[in-house]
């Protein structure tokens, strides 16, 4: 009944194949008009179809022809002709799904249609693979036919100049590592200069090994980290000074908007002990910086109020409820402010510069497409996460390859034993054989027993990409017995030797069921490519991870009753089932945890979202007036309201605290007297200070000259924002890591960190309006403006652990002397007697 119902409603696979089939006999019919072009007539095709596309064609409109022509170049460039069934898969790429090929079937080939004809629209084609080695392969292999067609071809890897990525990402095509693509993204939103961006807008991207990638990769976070231009000893240097500065005739408060300014004579005091012109020069940013988080320190956070100090040393208390919040930290130097206050050792500032996965970073492709030979048990996560579908490519030739049922022993040692003695009776007669191990350690553990029977083999671990390469290409050979871990040799295809057809084709041996019915499909799918012949199968251990997690007790119970002996193997379908089984519950576990793991970073990426489009708004600005006196406006919005209470008499307003802060921050003494916000609504308040504000900027304006202010305000706002959102980084970070503390107060965490999150990115946002507009309307402006970068030795990284533990906590120690002739913590490259320690005997 069921057979008859899938027959009279096909399936989504079928009825989507069946439209791609429709496209792709257009494009078979074409193959006689086109084969009849010369060289140079095939190559105007491609001017032809771009004058096309401009007056209004669209790239389906072209899809047939394009993808006729791709496949004539390819006879000539290559002597390869696309088979139906890669036309096909073409297809299912250009419409931004993954195309499930079986191993062997061509999917680098099938990736020139859909990226050629995507190329057309001058926006750029990503083309992205696992590894430098097959990036280089492809670009220069299928480049060839990209060229020939009159496209560019660039290769994108790690180690070039900027010069020569911008150029490798000028090119129509551009061939790269996901590592690589998604570490130019994060570089390029640290740039100080629009002419150091190399990436153009993220276009269309086309992901070889797309499960790799998108599903086994796809949390794990690229970093950008880096020496942090900051010193810990900077700390202890503000905390001195603020220590001998006196309330009032020093500095003022301002308890509603958790706001603490120096007066005139405090700035003097400062200047003074610091050993400094001009504490607002803008070479003295870092500086003044770490003055008022000593003084938010000092003045405004309260020990057993707002923090405690315990063996985990600065502890924060929530305001509403009284809890102490584990994990997590205040931001922008804050909290290393406190202990400096406290006299603890300062804890390192945050290294993150930036950070994103690659979940994240590939779902920011206007276009996303992907090809792998297993992706079918995963279609549930391509689609809810990437809005892909899954379309399962029927093969060129039938497939043959037999795959015989698993074997189960008692203990591992009995299992490898079975293995070996397979392994020498089919090198015997000559038949190549391909074993898949779990990891390097069994990997190597087969190795010495093979050596022992004097079989000689190849192990291949994933540790060198070229090398890979190769041994796997001559896996098929005569006699060939090559150990691997089940991921290497990904993209290489395992050509069979003279003869071997003969003895059976290669036969591929599984130690141990992966977790993921994807990873042990594509360790069978290295055999019988192309309808060739091949045999797999896979030999278990009741004492491996998958089996003891999930019910091995009960097999073994059942095996001891029948009385069988350890190298006596359980074989049947019923326990593959139950096999099968269990990889599904683990599989549904495993998308679970991503998918949570995803609406945690969802949370940091659309703030990065944020953060990156201003950024590069002002990086691009002719005029940063409007954006400048926008951040007043809301800086003034800000201090009003919190004066004004509804709740209060207008009487009662605190006009004087308003004029203070103003006259701190944003304008000349005497510019606004309180005369001025008598008898007035807030938003008239508001509308007051503003238009003062405007026109002592404009003054500055003239005084400074337009140029120089753009590119001072330029230089305040980079540095503003990267600093606190490198912090913003690291306090989210600590957030997280302490988050899941909150379920034992019987709340989500989830939506703990989500609301937390969005309360800290506010603050954050508030804080650099609040610094900008200081610095911009207070600060004097020297000779010489530079940019500069936040931090310095930056190294991209991609870390092994998306969850990464949180690290183990130091014991908590009182701060430790520099020495007079160390160098000085602060990064100067000075002698700390020379540096900080001078600034600290001042005054």
């Amino acid at each position: 009944m069921l057979g008859l119902l899938k027959k009279l409603i096909p399936d989504a696979n079928e009825r989507e194949l069946k439209r791609c089939y429709k496209i792709a006999d257009q494009i078979e019919a074409l193959e006689p008009e086109v084969s009849k072009l010369s060289d140079v007539e095939l190559r105007n095709k491609t001017d032809e179809f771009k004058a096309r596309l401009a007056e209004g064609e669209t790239l389906d409109d072209l899809l047939p022809e394009a993808y006729a022509v791709v496949r004539e170049a390819a006879k000539r460039v290559l002597g390869m002709r696309h088979f139906y069934v890669q036309l096909v898969g073409g297809i299912v790429l250009h419409n931004g799904d993954i195309a499930e090929m079986k191993t062997g079937e061509g999917k680098t080939l099938v990736a020139t249609l859909p990226a050629y004809l995507n190329a057309l629209e001058g926006k750029g084609v990503h083309v992205v693979t696992v590894n430098d080695y097959l990036a280089k392969r492809d670009k220069e292999w299928m480049g060839q036919v990209f060229e020939f067609l009159g496209l560019s071809v660039g290769l994108n890897l790690p180690g070039l100049t900027p010069e020569e990525k911008r150029a490798a990402y000028q090119a129509d095509i551009t061939f790269g590592t996901n590592n690589e693509f998604g570490f130019d993204y994060l570089r390029d939103n640290m740039v100080l200069y629009p002419e150091q961006i190399v990436q153009r807008d993220l276009h269309f991207a086309i992901v070889d090994e797309v499960d790799s990638i998108l599903i086994d990769e796809a949390r794990t976070p690229l970093i950008i980290s880096g020496q942090a231009n900051k010193a810990t000893d900077l700390y202890y240097v503000a905390d001195q000074l603020v220590r001998r500065l006196r309330p009032e005739e020093d500095y003022t408060v301002d308890e509603k908007t958790k706001a603490v300014s120096l007066t005139e004579q405090g700035v003097s005091k400062a200047e003074k002990f610091l050993g400094v012109d001009n504490l607002y020069d803008v070479k003295n940013i870092t500086l003044n910086h770490h003055v008022q988080q000593a003084l938010k320190a000092h003045v405004l956070m309260k020990r057993d109020r707002d923090y405690v100090v315990n063996e985990d040393g600065v502890v924060i208390v929530d305001e509403f409820t009284g809890r102490l919040m584990h994990g997590r930290r205040y931001s922008d130097g804050l909290h290393q402010a406190i202990e400096a206050k406290e006299g603890l050792q300062v804890q390192r500032e945050s290294m993150t510069l930036a950070t994103i996965t690659l979940q994240n970073y590939f779902r920011l492709y206007k276009k996303l497409a992907g090809m792998t030979g297993t992706a079918k048990t995963e279609e549930e996560e391509f689609r809810k996460i990437y809005g892909m579908n899954v379309v399962q490519i029927p093969t060129h030739r039938p497939m043959i390859r037999e795959d015989m049922t698993d074997l189960l022993y008692k203990t591992e040692e009995a299992k490898f034993k079975a293995v070996v003695e397979e392994i020498v009776r089919r090198h015997k007669k000559g038949q190549p054989v391909l074993v898949g191990t779990v990891s390097i350690e069994k990997s190597e553990q087969l190795s010495r027993m093979l050596k022992k029977r004097g079989i000689p083999h190849q192990v291949l671990n994933a540790k060198n990409h070229e090398r890979e390469a190769e041994i796997i290409a001559q896996a098929g050979q005569k006699g060939a017995v090559t150990i691997a871990t089940n991921m290497a040799g990904r993209g290489t295809d395992i050509v069979l030797g003279e003869g071997v057809a003969e003895l059976g084709g290669l036969h591929v041996i599984g130690t141990e069921r992966h977790e993921s019915r994807r990873i042990d499909n594509q360790l069978r799918g290295r055999s019988g490519r192309q309808g060739d012949p091949g045999s797999s199968q896979f030999y278990l251990s009741l004492e491996d991870d998958l089996m003891r997690r999930f019910g091995s007790d009960s097999i073994k119970n059942m095996m001891d009753r029948l009385g069988m002996e350890d190298d006596q193997p359980i074989e049947g379908k019923m326990f593959t089932k139950a096999v099968e089984n269990a990889q599904k519950k683990v599989e549904g576990m495993n998308f679970d945890a991503r998918r949570w793991v995803l609406q945690y970073d969802d949370v940091l990426n659309q703030q990065r979202e944020i953060i990156y489009k201003q950024r590069r708004e002002v990086l691009f600005s002719d005029n940063l007036r409007d954006v400048v006196l926008n951040m007043a406006k809301d800086v003034i919005e800000h201090v009003v309201k919190a004066h004004t209470s509804e709740d209060t008499l207008p009487e009662e307003w605190d006009l004087e605290s308003i004029l203070d802060y103003m006259e701190s921050n944003l304008l000349p003494p005497g510019t606004v007297s309180e005369a001025d916000l008598q008898d007035k609504e807030p938003d008239e308040i508001i509308d007051t200070l503003y238009e003062a504000v405007e026109k002592n900027y404009d003054q500055r304006v003239e005084e400074i000259g337009f140029d120089r202010m753009q590119e001072f305000s330029k230089v305040v706002i980079l540095r503003t924002v990267d600093r606190k959102w490198m912090d913003h980084i690291d306090a989210m970070d600590q957030l997280r890591q302490g988050i899941h503390l909150r379920a034992y107060g019987q709340t989500d965490p989830l939506r703990e960190y989500q609301f937390e999150g969005f309360e800290m990115f506010e603050q954050m946002v508030r804080e650099i309006q609040e610094e900008v507009v200081k610095y911009i309307m207070k600060s004097s402006v020297g000779e010489e403006i530079e940019r500069e970068q936040v931090a310095v030795n930056t190294t991209a990284v991609h870390s092994d652990s998306p969850d990464k533990e949180e690290a183990k906590r130091q014991p908590v120690r009182r701060a430790e002397k520099v020495g007079r002739n160390d160098p000085c913590p602060c990064g100067s490259g000075k002698k700390y007697k020379h540096c900080c320690a001078r600034a600290q005997q001042t005054g």
